[in-house]
């Protein structure tokens, strides 16, 4: 009997993927609108929405460094019709940021693609002091405690942290609910700098309003060779972040698996890989099996380095 049980449940778990998307799909983005996880949603939704056939929506839920994004997601119905287009921050780092979560990364949560990897850079205003990395270091150093650094996520927050600890500088951390609005603190004055992520980078130094000193990949990025990493200076320094698409745990195998082959189709078209350059993201996809693994050692990394620099768990 409950062999027949779980047979007439496969079939029927099937029968659904089959039809599925049958409505409305809604993508949960734990970052504000204009956020590089943001624009990496609209992509991602766009592409999904023309091979499925039904709208995948984008509604932005940001706030606690992404835990109230992750949290209703994880609690939604194991559908396929609510799934978060996470990063690095709700799903690995959060664990060492917070002493406590409403949702547990590993378990709440059913992989199914990583989409693609980002560093980030040390943005100031065109007026700042400094006019490089090394000349930004001795400017901190000659003014402990008056520069102030705005941070939007885990990456920018864990970047700042490692930068103060292995650089032995001193600066006024200043949170924010996402990137955007660090960065607009940073051009109005308020704020001396921020680690914004390549997407918006790229698009400041283009339009002249901010200047990039440093980047924290181990080495230059193709896309701003003219920027230093801070590993040139700091050797050792290096902070990646990644972006990945996940369901609420239980969420049945055959919806999962042709929401990954979809998106895995969708990374490989030279258009959506142009769409990625541009905001200065490298297409990195993983199937559900290699990206939970994956998960799981990036929260070990993620603690390691908020150890490292020294972050509490608020």
């Amino acid at each position: 009997m409950r062999l027949l049980l779980l047979l007439m449940a496969l079939a029927f778990a099937h029968a659904n993927a089959q039809t599925y998307p049958a409505r409305a799909v809604k993508l949960v983005v734990p970052f504000p609108a204009g956020s590089a996880t943001d624009q990496i949603a609209r992509v991602i939704g766009q592409q999904l929405q023309e091979s499925l056939g039904q709208p995948f929506v984008v509604e932005n839920k940001p706030g606690a460094q992404g835990a109230i994004a992750a949290t209703e997601v994880a609690r939604a119905a194991p559908d396929g019709y609510t799934l978060l287009v996470a990063t690095n921050t709700p799903l690995a780092a959060n664990p060492s940021l917070f002493k406590k979560l409403n949702y547990d990364p590993v378990k709440d949560f059913a992989p199914i693609a990583r989409l693609g990897t980002i560093s980030f850079m040390i943005m100031v205003r065109p007026d700042f002091p400094a006019k490089n990395f090394k000349e930004f270091l001795a400017h901190a150093k000659a003014n402990p405690g008056k520069l102030s650094a705005g941070y939007g996520s885990a990456g920018s927050q864990v970047s700042q942290a490692m930068l103060r600890s292995m650089g032995r500088i001193d600066f006024i951390d200043v949170p924010y609910k996402g990137l955007p609005q660090a960065i607009t603190d940073v051009l109005g004055g308020s704020v001396s700098f921020t680690f914004a992520d390549l997407a918006n980078a790229l698009a400041q130094i283009k339009g002249g309003k901010l200047r990039g000193i440093a980047v924290t990949s181990q080495k230059r990025s193709s896309l701003a060779p003219d920027v230093p990493a801070i590993a040139e200076e700091l050797p050792g320094y290096e902070l990646i972040a990644w972006f990945a698409l996940v369901a609420p745990a239980g969420t049945p195998a055959p919806v999962v698996s042709r929401l990954h082959d979809t998106t895995v189709k969708s990374l490989a078209k030279p258009e959506v890989k142009a769409r990625f350059d541009a905001l200065g993201t490298d297409v990195a996809p993983m199937n559900p099996g290699e990206l939970a693994g994956f998960i799981r050692s990036e929260i070990a990394k993620w603690a390691k380095m908020a150890r490292a620099a020294g972050i509490q768990p608020e």
